[in-house]
Order: C-alpha cells, then structure tokens, then sequence
C-alpha cells in the first residue's frame, strides 16, 4: 500500500492493518512465551543491557530452580518490546588464519 504523510511517500508491505496493530496483536500472542537468558541478551543488544532491563523492571524474568547455575525465563513480549538491531562489521582474516585455512584444507 502507498501513501503520503506530510507530502512523503511511504509504503507498507501490510495489507490488513497498520504496523502497530500488527506489533499489538505480536506482543500479545508473545506474552505466555519466555526466551533463555542468552537468547533474549543477543535479541537486547547485550548481557549488560538485559541485567539493566530486569533491575529496572522493564523484563519480567523467572528461575523457577534456585541453584546457582539454573535457567532464567525472559518473558518474550517484554523482550521483543526492547530489542534493537545491531550492526557489527565482518570480522577480519588475519593472514596467519588464511595460511592455516589452505594448510586444513589440503
């Protein structure tokens, strides 16, 4: 669909609905999942961040064992609401690494 807003072009690629009906209906059906807590650092932007989200109460989190190596349960709606994209740059072949390729290799 195209449209204008403020005299701008703008598609979507929805054809029943807007985004954010669409986001709603996501966030909803999303709310009884759970994420691991690897999962859900790599979907925030970072193990630092995830910590900082659930001080502040932003993520529901639970572990149901209280052992020190039990799994954590993100809600999944609440870490969806906070996930960003991140870019990294292609990590670069040192010509040592490319030496030991060709030598696996053969």
């Amino acid at each position: 669909m195209i449209y204008t807003v403020n005299n701008e072009l703008r598609t979507t690629i929805l054809d029943d609905g807007t985004a954010e009906e669409k986001l709603a209906e996501i966030l909803i059906l999303m709310n009884d999942k759970t994420f691991g807590q690897r999962e859900a650092a790599s979907i925030v932007g970072g193990r630092g961040r995830l910590y900082r989200l659930i001080e502040s109460g932003k993520i529901r989190t639970d572990k149901p064992t209280n052992k020190q190596n039990g799994k954590w349960f993100c809600n999944a709606s609440d870490v969806l609401r906070h996930a960003v994209v991140i870019y990294r740059k292609p990590r670069k072949i040192k010509r040592n690494e490319k030496a030991n390729n060709k030598r696996a290799t053969a």
